[in-house]
């Protein structure tokens, strides 16, 4: 294990996932589609990940399924959480899209309980409860103006598509969880990406456009950080445990903030900084709390299993 560099490759995907977002922002904010996004965030990051997968000598093995039906469901999941985040950012400011986006993890555990048959205890349930109640500080601005009746104006809107998006990112994490089992890493992420390519497709009906070069560029660029962050997000579980690099996702909040005030012109507002800040701190309770009970299940197993 090598913790230092599992924590460089770690920062170094969440850094670039945020500049991907920017882009895509950039780009959706002149028009393109956002399904038109996806495609180009997903088909791109294929080469990569294929010459990847080519220099660790896992090309054969690491395209292999053993459950066509699983890959495909993770892929419908994957695909509709990306397109929300990607229609939310032409609609919100980037680090309100990144703070609400950490809805994920903790619907994430409600889910385990609800499918998987996980036990959801009062440590875990109460990081829960503390992390929607920053959620709710961050949707403040949003639930006045659901009061007032302007549900159509494009925060609110944006504000539901994220917290929708998260859902499915949620329902995505599930999946993975059952694929682990018996996917290898590499299909995983190289069949999420045809999948999601495939799928983005079907938007091709409702109105894509002819990306002009700034657009172009600005697509190509986001699919191909998109497949390098992905494959450096791979990396870093390699090299260090994922109790100790997992934290380093809320870093993105750092980043978005920087990115959205020097490039959009977007300053944070103090709901958001402390309804993030709630969020953030009930993620963190409850990914420690996830690594402790998974050493406990590993070590269960392990007695089980018959010695010698």
């Amino acid at each position: 294990m090598h913790p230092l560099k599992g924590i460089f490759l770690k920062l170094a995907s969440v850094a670039l996932f945020v500049v991907m977002a920017a882009m895509v922002k950039a780009a959706v904010a002149h028009d393109v589609p956002p399904g038109e996004a996806v495609f180009f965030r997903s088909a791109l990051a294929i080469p990569v990940i294929l010459v990847w997968l080519r220099v660790r000598g896992e090309f054969s093995t690491g395209l292999r399924m053993a459950s066509p039906g699983a890959h495909l469901l993770r892929g419908l999941f994957g695909t509709a959480a990306m397109g929300m985040f990607f229609a939310a950012l032409g609609l919100l400011p980037l680090p309100e899209v990144t703070a609400l986006g950490y809805t994920a993890p903790l619907l994430t555990v409600i889910f385990a309980a609800l499918f998987l048959g996980e036990r959801l205890r009062l440590f875990r349930l109460g990081a829960v409860v503390v992390g929607f109640a920053g959620v709710l500080i961050m949707l403040s601005p949003r639930i006045g103006a659901f009061d007032a009746g302007a549900l159509g104006t494009g925060a609110t809107l944006g504000a539901g598509l994220v917290l929708l998006g998260a859902t499915f990112r949620a329902l995505a994490q599930i999946a993975i969880r059952h694929m682990v089992a018996t996917e290898g890493t590499g299909a995983i992420v190289f069949w999420f990406s045809v999948t999601s390519a495939v799928l983005s497709l079907l938007t091709l009906p409702f109105g894509w456009v002819v990306p002009t070069g700034n657009e172009l560029w600005l697509l190509v660029g986001a699919g191909l950080l998109g497949g390098v962050a992905q494959i450096f997000l791979t990396s870093a579980y390699r090299f260090a445990h994922a109790s100790v690099v997992a934290p380093f996702d809320y870093a993105s909040m750092l980043v978005s903030i920087a990115i959205g005030y020097a490039v959009f012109d977007e300053a944070p507002t103090w709901p958001m900084l402390g309804g993030a800040a709630l969020v953030i701190a009930a993620g963190i309770v409850i990914m420690w709390r996830e690594n402790r009970l998974g050493m406990a299940r590993d070590r269960a197993r392990a007695a089980r299993t018959p010695q010698g």
